[in-house]
């Protein structure tokens, strides 16, 4: 018989975490990449900005308010049929990375937009170089201490988004707390996976903040 902690199994306490950290991981990952391509396009295109293009920021902007503007457990229902057509279901860890992703690269954006804004525009003006050795030496190494902060409050997010992908059969924590804690009225299981999402949290912006500081002091 399996040993049992706060009435399940460790296999499935361990199988839940794995599935949350799969989550996490990989709509983090692509949802940075995109986050990135969209916070480029709004502080280049943008009014004076180095490749100025009203009609694509515009575009842009708008799309990231949308998204921005609705709740998570809202969008996670509302594209079922195009998380359906990408992955084939709607279960399952792997499917919720299409609502994991499309809910973290606008929130990313936004936030990397207002990083690279802080930069001097005098500096990037006096560097004549061309638009891509500007990103790549100008823009990313001197925003990175902040774009590590921002990606850092994105991971957070997206932990809190995963856990209510759960509810909609994505598994990981989320569901372990609805289907074996809330539904089997188990309070302490409940405690218990709000205790490890703290803890979680805690570990993550501390890595967050000392990696940043890392990154400031060495500019």
């Amino acid at each position: 018989m399996d040993q049992q902690y706060f009435g399940v199994s460790l296999e499935k306490l361990l199988t839940s975490g794995g599935q949350t950290l799969y989550m996490v991981a990989w709509s983090l990952i692509i949802g940075t990449i995109i986050g990135i391509i969209l916070a480029l396009i709004l502080v280049l295109c943008r009014k004076g900005g180095l490749a100025e293009n009203r009609i694509l920021y515009n575009i842009v902007s708008i799309y990231i308010n949308i998204v921005r503007s609705i709740p998570f457990v809202i969008l996670l229902v509302a594209i079922m049929p195009l998380t359906r057509t990408i992955v084939g279901t709607t279960i399952g860890s792997t499917a919720s990375l299409v609502p994991l992703v499309i809910y973290i690269s606008p929130y990313l954006a936004r936030l990397m937009e207002n990083s690279l804004l802080e930069i001097n525009p005098g500096i990037l003006e006096a560097a004549g170089a061309t638009t891509w050795q500007t990103i790549r030496y100008f823009l990313l190494p001197e925003t990175l201490g902040s774009i590590v902060l921002a990606l850092t409050t994105g991971t957070i997010g997206l932990l809190g988004a995963s856990a209510m992908a759960g509810y909609v059969g994505g598994g990981g924590v989320g569901d372990l707390a609805l289907t074996y804690g809330y539904q089997r009225m188990n309070t302490p299981l409940m405690i218990f996976t709000v205790v490890v999402l703290v803890i979680f949290v805690q570990i993550l912006q501390f890595a967050g903040n000392t990696i940043s500081r890392k990154l400031r002091q060495h500019k």
